[in-house]
């Protein structure tokens, strides 16, 4: 009797566990970014935010829907080519993710997007700054930091107003985001004044631009404007020393503005012509910035670029969504998205309705002894 007493509470103890399993749910969300290629340095950074955040919510135990939920990132690389890209969304449609954080670059997000809308999965990015991504009113695209219209405005406005440039030349890398930010500039310049006297193209691949820049050393322009990444940046600033363009300030978006491009131009004193623009506040100036970044240090110490703050609270403000719906089908908790009212690191969040970020911030930064520093 006392034998079968002991495997009836056995069992009984195996069928209690078995219901507890049953009850925790895994919810798959997606992360794309480039994590091979020359802007895998970005995309790193992209996808340990995103991580980090996983890390976090699995440890304060969400439950959704009467389930306690264990969140998996599923994360993939688009290497910042397009093709890459939209192949990476539509894998994560296949795997039916819950929620996609990314991409990086506008020229694989915009692209991705559709796919995402076709799917009906919602994206956030906090990376991707072409104003286009938004124009198609998909309910699915999201962005938590500002476009190209406010950063290419923004550096348009500082060159003319307060160091009351005459001259620019621009060079765009012929990606989305590098036309894109360039043209911003480019017409905002022009409507204060300032004259555009050269237009050169490169690629988002090259690193040599003697050619490019002796053209527009003998346009004699105060500044140039940089349309594209750091990969390319870097040793434009190195080329710009050796030609004798030390007096000639470089502008650039978000791009350009990381700490990485310090090491990339390699000693160049031109480094110190440098103004860049970033979507957001300083880190200094974010509402969770400096503690976030003491914890992010500590796990991932001396990978910290620009956007990891955005994508652990894209990560966060899905799941918040979902919370709110008590729901983790795209389907209920994607409208959620739309009436956020999320205290991120970086900024409380709320959206327009077409997935804008409200309010959005900018900083310009400059590099001081070849520190990055924010100039407001």
């Amino acid at each position: 009797m006392q034998l079968k007493l002991k495997l009836t509470v056995v069992a009984a103890i195996a069928a209690v566990a078995g219901v507890a399993s049953a009850q925790e749910q895994v919810v798959k969300i997606g992360h794309v970014a480039p994590v091979s290629g020359a802007q895998a340095h970005y995309g790193k950074d992209n996808e340990n935010g995103a991580r980090m955040a996983i890390e976090e919510l699995n440890a304060q135990g969400v439950t959704i829907g009467g389930k306690k939920i264990k969140f998996e990132l599923q994360a993939e690389d688009d290497a910042a080519d397009p093709k890459q890209g939209t192949a990476a969304a539509q894998k994560l449609c296949d795997a039916k993710v819950a929620g996609v954080v990314g991409h990086l670059n506008s020229g694989t997000t915009i692209p991705a997007s559709k796919v995402y809308n076709d799917c009906g999965i919602p994206h956030v990015t906090g990376a991707a700054t072409n104003p286009n991504l938004t124009k198609p009113g998909y309910k699915t695209t999201f962005r938590i930091i500002a476009n190209d219209n406010a950063l290419g405005a923004g550096l348009a406005f500082y060159a003319v107003d307060t160091l009351k440039l005459k001259t620019v030349a621009i060079v765009d890398d012929r990606t989305a985001y590098g036309q894109g930010v360039a043209d911003v500039f480019k017409k905002t310049a022009a409507a204060k004044g300032m004259k555009v006297v050269d237009e050169q193209f490169t690629t988002d691949k090259a690193t040599d631009f003697m050619a490019i820049l002796t053209a527009i050393k003998s346009k004699n322009p105060d500044a140039i404007f940089f349309g594209g990444m750091d990969p390319q940046a870097g040793p434009m600033l190195r080329q710009m020393e050796q030609l004798g363009m030390g007096n000639v300030k470089y502008f650039g978006g978000d791009g350009v503005c990381t700490s990485e491009i310090a090491k990339l131009a390699a000693g160049a004193k031109t480094l110190g012509n440098v103004i860049c623009a970033e979507g957001g506040a300083s880190l200094d100036k974010m509402p969770g910035g400096k503690a976030w970044k003491t914890k992010y240090d500590a796990k991932y110490p001396g990978q910290f670029q620009v956007y990891s703050p955005y994508t652990y609270d894209a990560t966060f403000l899905l799941v918040d969504a979902m919370k709110r719906a008590n729901s983790v089908d795209p389907k209920v908790y994607t409208p959620e998205l739309l009436k956020a009212n999320f205290k991120g690191v970086t900024s409380t969040i709320q959206f327009e309705p077409n997935g804008e970020m409200k309010n959005p911030a900018i900083t310009l930064y400059v590099y001081k002894d070849g520190k990055k520093t924010p100039l407001n």
